[in-house]
């Protein structure tokens, strides 16, 4: 089976958890809803195009693995950081949105009466590599069609958040495998090796490990109502270097 193979490269980079209060948390692994979003950007599709997003994460499979924390540049402490924000709109400000154009809000006293305060979490110099495939395969969008979209986007890409422009290119290339783990097994052979090993997950049914571990994510987006709700059963592990020959 055919895997298209993605690098989530960026100085700052936002695998967006489960908001509290005002603290907009990170995950170690981007969330389905995020890959999900991610493509439907590229594609230009609205966000209240909902059936399309529902359905297009229905058939999304797809497994992350990290790079291992020795080669990044920064040290142990600069792999998060944290951003305090504040800010008070009025019904005359104008913001930058990704479809070109900036956007007025409409009338009245503006968001809030007061500065809104609140704080975003961060991966700082963070590589990723998600394999991933549709199931089924024939159906519109095609992989094809989405490594087109990625390479040539409707509108400008982030990682997580606006702020997290990617570095490079997304698309890092195609991997053939019997399924997500064993894409991601095969295309780690190809990087420098590590003697740390790569975290990795994946979802359940997708390969195992002897020394993996199961686990339930809630990371799927109603895209109608807009709530994260549900679970889904995935498994993490280490992918070690091969033994040299």
């Amino acid at each position: 089976m055919r895997h298209l193979v993605l690098r989530l490269a960026s100085p700052l980079i936002a695998f967006g958890g489960e908001t509290i209060d005002n603290q907009g948390v990170i995950r170690d692994f981007p969330a389905l809803s995020m890959l999900t979003g991610l493509i439907a950007n590229a594609l230009g599709w609205d966000r209240a195009e909902d059936a399309l997003h529902n359905r297009l994460q229905q058939r999304l499979r797809m497994g992350t693995v990290l790079e291992p924390m020795a080669r990044r540049q920064r040290s142990a402490d600069a792999e998060r950081l944290v951003d305090f924000q504040t800010a008070q709109l009025s019904a005359a400000d104008r913001a930058w949105t990704t479809w070109g154009e900036p956007e007025k809000r409409g009338s009245g006293s503006g968001s809030y009466a007061g500065p809104h305060l609140r704080y975003r979490h961060y991966h700082a110099e963070l590589t990723a590599w998600v394999a991933l495939y549709l199931d089924p395969m024939d159906e519109a969008p095609t992989l094809d069609a989405v490594a087109c979209a990625l390479d040539r986007p409707v509108r400008p890409l982030f990682i997580g958040r606006k702020p997290c422009l990617p570095s490079g290119r997304l698309v890092a290339g195609w991997q053939e495998a019997e399924h997500v783990l064993g894409a991601l097994q095969a295309w780690v052979r190809q990087l420098p090796a590590g003697a740390q090993g790569w975290r990795a997950q994946w979802p359940e049914g997708q390969g195992e490990l002897r020394s993996d571990r199961r686990s339930s994510l809630c990371d799927e987006r109603n895209w109608t109502s807009g709530m994260h709700g549900g679970w889904r059963p995935v498994r993490e592990g280490l992918l070690m270097a091969p033994e040299p020959a």
